[in-house]
């Protein structure tokens, strides 16, 4: 057999590639922990964001402003910044240096100020000034991924979407509804775990909730509506609401 024809041989037949893009299937139990948590939280917190705002214009700046600070920090300065630039058409055509002034209390505000007048000249030029309702037009406004898209999805129009923070990842983690920190895995994994009408209010709750009880330094377990069920929870209640979820 001539040598080339043995190599041929030998070749072992290609395996079919694998899906890298699959998440880990969702741990045992989690779509009943999922439908728990919406059920305790909207009790608990309105679905709303802290960023104060009028409209989709003024939330968008506000979104891309927070990062990296405060809600309250941005809250601060938005009030003035929308004053003199009340429409994205304005904002493309601001001064850099006076914009910088005004959102330096948020830090970072060189980056910052690029990006939300970057963003007013796309929304000018793309969309008319006017801020798209939809996923794949929002992600193309500078500043603006998934997880603000979905945001403003859910706050600025009404459209469910559901958006994945660091106490989004860390929240769905730590109540055992996903074993994954991507962002886009988790996003699907717990939308297909929930309503569709419950997107919006679930994350925003789930922020809500990571800033005020599930401190990521100091988690107030004793205190938590979910403690009776999270997998991570330090302390149980006497009397477990859901000994079922707990144990499944």
């Amino acid at each position: 057999m001539p040598p080339e024809t043995a190599k041929k041989a030998r070749k072992k037949p290609k395996k079919s590639a694998k899906k890298t893009w699959m998440s880990p299937p969702p741990p045992r139990g989690a779509k009943q922990r999922a439908l728990l948590t919406v059920e305790r939280l909207r009790d608990l917190y309105p679905a709303v964001t802290e960023l104060e705002h009028r409209d989709p214009f003024q939330l968008v700046i506000a979104t891309i402003l927070s990062a990296q600070t405060t809600d309250r920090s941005v809250n601060l300065v938005t009030p003035e910044l929308f004053r003199r630039y009340p429409t994205a058409a304005d904002l493309a055509a601001a001064d850099p240096a006076v914009v910088e002034e005004l959102i330096k209390p948020t830090g970072f505000f060189r980056l910052k100020t690029r990006r939300i007048v970057d963003a007013g000249k796309k929304i000018v030029e793309l969309f008319g000034g006017e801020i798209p309702s939809n996923l794949d037009d929002l992600v193309k406004i500078p500043g603006i991924g998934r997880k603000t898209a979905n945001v403003i999805l859910g706050v600025g129009f009404n459209v469910p979407g559901f958006a994945v923070d660091t106490h989004v990842t860390r929240l769905t983690n730590l109540l055992g509804l996903v074993k994954t920190r991507d962002p886009v895995k988790i996003e699907h994994q717990v939308c297909a775990m929930v309503p569709k009408e419950e997107w919006t209010g679930l994350s925003l709750r789930l922020i809500l909730h990571g800033r005020r009880i599930c401190i990521a330094r100091r988690p107030r377990c004793e205190e938590c509506v979910l403690n009776d069920f999270c997998p991570s929870s330090t302390t149980r209640p006497k009397n477990r609401r859901a000994k079922k979820a707990a144990s499944a």
